[in-house]
């Protein structure tokens, strides 16, 4: 072999951003089917819960594990997917976290009892966290200058469809099959995207030295601190917060731990998340913001299903239909946003989606009883397009504000802001939802008194009916205040629900205030590592 030949075969390999185009644009893809899968996975089980609770008999205070457990799992191993990629390479990392993924969705069909579905759940969350930043670093390695608008539109678009349709394609499976199948419907991505990767993805080398000098305190800080917040989060509405010793004892662990690790990342030399590219202005807002479409994405996606079930006692299916119209207009908004960024700079265009977004959310505000999918086409629709302007530009905002060197263990924090947006929003939501329909039930029944003309009327007509049915007067006049005690808590609910929307839509106001501080953003490459 000539020295030629030995150059040739020990060259090294091309630099990420230098390799054909087609290759970095399909290993991108097949990375962002892993991404869809984990993200999808959080809300597809939302509208089939009451099936899947059928089919293990289990309580409705256990059915609400289903999706914390797998919260809680992927919130505690997101932040380590930055330090977990630079230790074993982001292709063996994406493999690895693909097969997990794979394997547990499998077993989550297979669950016997609810005991083992929640085991199988945490265990999906922890395995296929590390798909979801991974992606975001990715794609700023991979692609650069404008193609970086393709492709954080890409991931935005997937980021906020996966969640807002994740309720849609459940609730379809679980009525046309069966609940079972929306874990097998993870099989065959799953071992498409593990099988692949390893050939097409080819982003930085492993250096497994570094598990000589991780930073393991850290992460049994953070774990703590996340693990313990995020059940106290979930659980709090139902278990009436403090009032639960549980709680108390996880809210001061994650009050100590929050503290400690806080302090220790700000520190210690090589920290596990770092903390420290908060003072870059433009990552900051970036997270703050990512922060709030979190609040806004997986709040209202909680909301409504809950009030299609509650208040209408819509189906899976039903309920899958009418939230079908977010997803719509977002993916025809796509076109759209990706031919505006020619000639409108993207601050102008996340200004605009947020807008879009949360008017929206304050669209709800007036919702009555009988809201059906066409009440919810237009706010659903702002909703929808405001997601797809709003979220690619924040992405790159963010990530594309720092240098290289610090993007990995950045993209973690980022991704973790919108996740912990989404379980602090639904926690706020759910206690809302709690106390204000106290206080609106009591402020209707004040009202609802007899000498009331509607009240006698409906009384009357109630008396007339179920005496003609079942002929007994004592018992008709105890049916017509059910019947009326009924309607009385339905519309408090209402009015509970138009409450919560309000509150989310403020949100935004305070997100629009922060685009105000931002600096100018980007398409470009992220600017060198700084010494």
């Amino acid at each position: 072999m000539n020295t030629t030949q030995t150059a040739a075969t020990h060259e090294a390999p091309l630099a990420p951003h230098l390799q054909p185009l087609g290759q970095r644009a399909f290993a991108f893809g097949l990375m962002c089917i892993g991404f869809f899968m984990a993200t999808l996975d959080i809300q597809i089980v939302a509208s089939s819960l009451r099936d899947i609770g059928g089919g293990l008999s289990a309580s409705q205070d256990e059915l609400s594990w289903v999706q914390t457990a797998y919260l809680i799992a992927e919130i505690m191993v997101i932040p380590m997917s930055g330090w977990l990629s630079k230790v074993f390479s982001t292709r063996w990392l994406f493999v690895a976290s693909a097969v997990g993924f794979t394997i547990t969705s499998m077993l989550c069909g297979l669950a016997w009892d609810i005991d083992s579905m929640i085991l199988f759940r945490g265990l999906q969350g922890a395995l296929g966290a590390a798909m979801i930043p991974t992606v975001f670093t990715t794609a700023f390695v991979l692609f650069p200058g404008r193609q970086r608008i393709v492709a954080s539109t890409t991931i935005g678009a997937l980021a906020s469809l996966a969640p807002t349709i994740g309720p849609v394609i459940g609730g379809w499976i679980t009525d046309q099959w069966s609940w079972h199948w929306l874990f097998y419907l993870n099989l065959v991505p799953g071992i498409a995207v593990a099988a692949l990767v390893p050939r097409y993805v080819h982003v930085d080398e492993p250096d497994v030295s570094l598990l000589r000098r991780g930073d393991y305190l850290g992460i049994a800080l953070m774990c703590g601190f996340l693990g313990c917040l995020e059940y106290v989060l979930e659980e709090g509405p139902r278990k009436n917060w403090f009032g639960d010793d549980v709680i108390v004892a996880c809210a001061w662990i994650a009050a100590i731990c929050g503290f400690l690790f806080i302090v220790h990342a700000l520190t210690a030399k090589d920290p596990i998340v770092d903390l420290r590219a908060l003072v870059v202005r433009n990552f900051g807002i970036g997270s703050l913001l990512s922060f709030v479409t979190g609040i806004g994405i997986f709040v209202a996606v909680f909301l409504t299903p809950l009030f299609l079930a509650e208040v209408r006692g819509f189906s899976s299916l039903q309920i899958g239909i009418s939230l079908l119209s977010v997803g719509v207009f977002q993916l025809l908004a796509l076109g759209v946003y990706a031919f505006a960024t020619r000639f409108v700079s993207m601050r102008a265009l996340m200004v605009f989606g947020l807008c879009l977004f949360g008017l929206g959310c304050y669209l709800y505000v007036p919702l009555t009883h009988d809201w059906g999918w066409q009440q919810f086409l237009l706010p659903q629709a702002l909703r929808g397009i405001g997601q797809q302007f709003a979220i690619p530009p924040i992405v790159t905002m963010a990530l594309g504000s720092l240098p290289p060197s610090r993007l990995k263990s950045a993209s973690g924090l980022f991704n973790l802001m919108r996740n912990l947006g989404g379980a602090i929003g639904i926690a706020v939501s759910a206690t809302m939802l709690n106390d204000r329909l106290n206080f609106h039930y009591l402020r209707l029944n004040e009202s609802v008194t007899h000498g009331q003309p509607q009240v006698e009327s409906l009384l009357a007509q109630q008396g007339a009916y179920w005496t003609s049915v079942a002929g007994d007067a004592l018992n008709t006049g105890a049916a017509g205040l059910a019947r009326l005690q009924a309607l009385v808590l339905r519309e408090a609910l209402v009015l509970t629900f138009s409450d919560t929307f309000f509150v989310l839509s403020l949100c935004f106001v305070v997100a629009l205030a922060s685009v105000m501080f931002s600096q100018p953003i980007s398409p470009g490459g992220p600017p060198p590592d700084a010494h």
